[in-house]
């Protein structure tokens, strides 16, 4: 298990002080791949291939790049063109042509894959158990289940061995293993990751998911992941998402609709976490949570098991025993499911969706467990049918009911026989709310701090800032006479701007006092070798009106990205370098407050 902290800021702060290279870490990431002792990978990359990804980044950096020498790793039902695609299945396996749409996006921005990781078979299952590569141990224990069915790509995040993983969710693949390791699972919208080049299971329904030890990891991957592919024909464009309002509130269900199955410990985790959102400015409004459990019902129970069949029919049906007996009796269900049953199923799911609606119209989001309970793998091999059906209770209807969710972190159990494995809720709202969702995980892993994953390690203080969406409004960074009090200042406030946030920049910009004036103004340069950290505010600007400000800044400044003290970056004031003609550095006072005290100007 690795002792570095493997978020992307951490990584890419290494990168920018020369204390680490990708090849460094990379080469250490893979070596510790190969050593698992999880049975969290089925493949990994040689060291030849990893040598032909590594080539692929010089030239570049993480100014250029936003996943720069980023280790990732890829469930096993996803195409990556170097290994084969198995599916969990060694006899369906093919050696791909070309990656998947979202490897091929992450690659390009930077990231690096290190190998493929194990499933339940045809990412059929919340278990992480019926592979033939073995059963995935939990990371904090391995008697237990590591959740499924992306189970490799969750142990593998939690383990510290990558920074990110993709996985898969139909019915709560990418969500589960997240509770069972201490991780952040985002299932966004259904459509806004592309499913081409991967196997599906039910087509219709599929999600590819991102496991990450932090909501701003999570925000990070996504918005490279969610690029728009036109060749999937169930991909759906973005649309922004509304901000949660700093009043929100949240659904909880009544008390006698929740099933924990037994573990006292995980309902005493989950009402502390209805009382920790709260605490971060929440109203709890009690929801009805039956609709949404009677829609369930509907993907297993119902004729939609029927797709998983059409998924892999031709397989399946020419020699069924080449699927483990377990996916015989999910997959074989189907053949005796009509058409005319499928259509009835389809007319109930949408007058489901009717009331679910109405439901999560009275709140902002809603709040339930992740999963109730979580098993010895013993336990589940002995009854895999009825114990994954039960881990399945909160899951099962998303992708039915097109919502999206995020699993985070919640807590350890500390009592009974489960004593110190991680339990997890998961926020989920309207399609398209994505962005609006991390922004509150954010908040939630702030105000808990719990560990990263299982490697002991405290969550970092200086992880980059996950904002709720904009509404229309445009950030921009100011460093001069447009700062709160300032003389351009009502420049901002007429346009009904408002202050968002006081900070600095990262300790990568020089400041000059330019010639010239009333009014006085300052040039912010970038220089990472000699450069600090300037004072600066962050205002956000109605769009409508963003254009005419930009409009009315004289050369030599204008606006380009910014760095700040956190390593997110922003729009902001920057001085083209002929500006300095004549300038004064007064990078060492801090700040353009403290040069205009200074000479009382």
């Amino acid at each position: 298990m690795t002792t570095r902290t493997m978020t992307i800021s951490a990584i890419h702060a290494a990168y920018r002080s020369g204390e680490l290279t990708p090849q460094q870490l990379l080469t250490e990431c893979l070596a510790q791949a190969k050593a698992d002792i999880h049975l969290a990978w089925i493949s990994v990359l040689s060291d030849e291939q990893l040598a032909a990804y590594l080539k692929g980044l010089e030239g570049h950096s993480p100014d250029d790049m936003p996943l720069f020498g980023i280790p990732f790793a890829v469930k096993d039902n996803i195409d990556l063109l170097d290994l084969p695609t198995t599916a969990a299945c060694k006899e369906y396996a093919y050696q791909p042509k070309e990656h998947a749409f979202v490897v091929a996006q992450l690659i390009a921005a930077g990231a690096i894959p290190l190998g493929k990781t194990n499933l339940d078979q045809f990412a059929t299952g919340l278990v992480g158990v019926r592979s033939p590569y073995g059963a995935c141990q939990n990371s904090f224990d391995p008697d237990y289940i590591s959740g499924g069915s992306s189970a490799g790509s969750a142990v593998s995040v939690a383990t510290g061995q990558v920074c990110y993983s993709l996985g898969t969710d139909t019915a709560g693949s990418g969500r589960v293993p997240a509770s069972f390791n201490n991780i952040i699972g985002l299932k966004g919208t259904k459509g806004r990751i592309s499913c081409s080049g991967v196997v599906p299971a039910c087509q219709s329904l599929d999600c590819v998911t991102i496991f990450t030890t932090t909501a701003a990891d999570a925000k990070a991957v996504w918005q490279v992941a969610g690029t728009f592919d036109p060749v999937d024909p169930f991909a759906r464009a973005a649309v922004p998402a509304k901000a949660m309002p700093a009043a929100f509130t949240f659904g909880v269900p009544a008390p006698e609709q929740l099933a924990f199955f037994g573990d006292e410990a995980a309902e005493m985790l989950f009402w502390q976490s209805v009382e920790t959102l709260k605490e971060l400015g929440g109203e709890a409004v009690t929801i009805n949570l039956d609709p949404f459990v009677q829609a369930a019902k509907l993907l297993y129970e119902g004729p939609y098991v029927a797709e998983r069949l059409a998924a892999i029919k031709d397989f399946f049906r020419d020699d069924p025993t080449r699927c483990l007996p377990v996916i015989q009796t999910i997959v074989g269900g189907a053949e005796k499911r009509a058409a005319v049953e499928a259509y009835e199923a389809l007319y109930a799911l949408q007058r489901y969706k009717r009331v679910t609606d109405a439901e999560l119209a009275k709140v902002d989001f809603i709040v339930t467990p992740t999963a109730g309970t979580i098993y010895p793998i013993a336990d589940v091999e002995a009854d895999p049918i009825q114990l994954n059906s039960n881990l399945g209770h909160y899951t099962n209807f998303m992708n039915l009911l097109d919502y999206c969710a995020i699993a985070i972190p919640s807590g350890f159990r500390m009592t009974g026989l489960k004593q110190g494995l991680p339990f997890g809720v998961t926020l989920f709202a309207p399609a398209f709310q994505d962005d609006a969702l991390l922004a509150i995980a954010d908040l939630w892993q702030r105000k808990l701090a719990l560990p990263l994953g299982a490697t002991g390690q405290e969550f970092p203080a200086n992880t980059p800032v996950v904002a709720q969406p904009s509404n229309g409004m445009i950030d921009v960074l100011v460093c001069g006479a447009h700062l709160s009090g300032l003389p351009l200042n009502w420049q901002l406030t007429d346009r009904k701007a408002f202050l968002k946030q006081v900070t600095a920049t990262a300790k990568a910009y020089r400041m000059y006092a330019l010639a010239g004036g009333p009014p006085y103004r300052p040039g912010l340069i970038r220089d990472t070798d000699n450069g600090a950290a300037i004072a600066v505010e962050v205002w956000s600007v109605p769009a409508e009106h963003f254009g005419s400000f930009v409009a009315g800044i004289p050369a030599p400044l204008g606006i380009g990205k910014v760095e700040l003290a956190d390593g997110s970056w922003v729009s902001g004031f920057i001085c083209e370098p002929c500006g300095l003609d004549g300038a004064e550095e007064i990078t060492a006072l801090g700040g353009w407050r403290n040069y205009i005290n200074m000479k009382n100007i």
